[in-house]
């Protein structure tokens, strides 16, 4: 009987824990596509059974997941180079590129079918198509190859009102692609603002982010423009009558908040004050995006509520 030699046999024994795994999905990411899906659902006509809408919720959000989870899987090298995602499982040695894979391709199929298969298929095969967008269009096509990466992929972290609304109707509609277009503006001045201050950070991991190539001058400009057309699509469920006065003046003080803080971050460009202009409105934009929703979540439940207010 033969004796193993027990250095020619390598076994790894998994270091991670829960926490690492819950930090593949990135849950801050992950929290905002829950909760803008959230008002795509609330939003759509017709009578959904609560059962199919936290369903739809979790499919949405555990699809999410999966994006997040194949994203970092493949891009553990440019996370290991960057301070802001060297602490990620997969950089830090806690996860291995197949186990995040795998991972991430097991939630992104069971989310796909459950939504397919218990709600209706229109939601499901949006929701596949967002996933592949953001892991393969966007993480590794674009994220490594222009400087309009942020741009074009937005689309994916803007479709989840519109894969629950297609959850409730089964088809497409123009209010979800207008909360699709608010999502989608807003995405560059955010991105951009966070690149002008973390520029030396993607230049180590060779992103060509939009400051890297073009210069922070011509990315406050971008940003100021964008900024513009954001504020113009944010008010347009208003001025098309689909929502009332209070999302409308909300939408219009949001949108001069970020005016101001986008005109300040085009002017401020000596390096400490500009530092602060930029981190400013990345903050703002955060609240300003959910201030926007949550305006829109506000009205939808108002509506629901007043005829039986009325009523009582």
């Amino acid at each position: 009987m033969s004796v193993l030699d027990q250095n020619a046999i390598d076994i790894r024994i998994s270091e991670a824990e829960v926490g690492d795994y819950i930090a593949l999905l990135k849950p801050r990411v992950m929290s905002l596509v829950i909760f803008t899906a959230l008002v795509g659902l609330m939003m759509a006509p017709g009578h959904f059974h609560p059962v199919l809408a936290i369903t739809s919720l979790l499919c949405i959000a555990v699809g999410a997941g999966a994006s997040g989870a194949l994203n970092m899987a493949l891009e553990g090298d440019i996370d290991a180079k960057m301070s802001r995602t060297a602490n990620r499982p997969i950089p830090r040695g806690r996860i291995t590129r197949p186990e995040a894979m795998t991972f991430g391709m097991t939630l992104a199929f069971f989310s796909v079918m459950t939504l397919g298969i218990l709600v209706n298929w229109i939601a499901g095969a949006l929701l596949a198509f967002t996933i592949f967008f953001y892991v393969v269009i966007y993480t590794m096509w674009l994220k490594r190859w222009t400087a309009q990466n942020i741009v074009i992929g937005g689309a994916a972290g803007a479709l989840p009102p519109v894969v629950a609304w297609a959850a409730v109707t089964g088809t497409v509609d123009v209010e979800p692609l207008l909360l699709f277009l608010i999502i989608f503006f807003w995405t560059p001045p955010h991105f951009w603002a966070l690149a002008l201050f973390r520029s030396d950070d993607y230049a180590r991991a060779g992103i060509p982010m939009l400051p890297n190539v073009a210069g922070p001058d011509a990315t406050r400009l971008q940003i100021l423009l964008y900024t513009v057309v954001l504020i113009a699509v944010a008010a347009a469920p208003w001025a098309l009558g689909y929502f009332d006065w209070i999302y409308g003046i909300t939408s219009l003080v949001l949108g001069a908040g970020m005016l101001v803080l986008a005109i300040n971050v085009y002017v401020r460009r000596e390096r400490s004050q500009s530092l602060r202009a930029t981190r400013k409105l990345f903050a703002f934009s955060i609240l300003y995006l959910f201030a926007l929703f949550a305006t829109l979540l506000a009205e939808v439940v108002f509506r629901a509520l007043a005829p039986m207010v009325g009523g009582a």
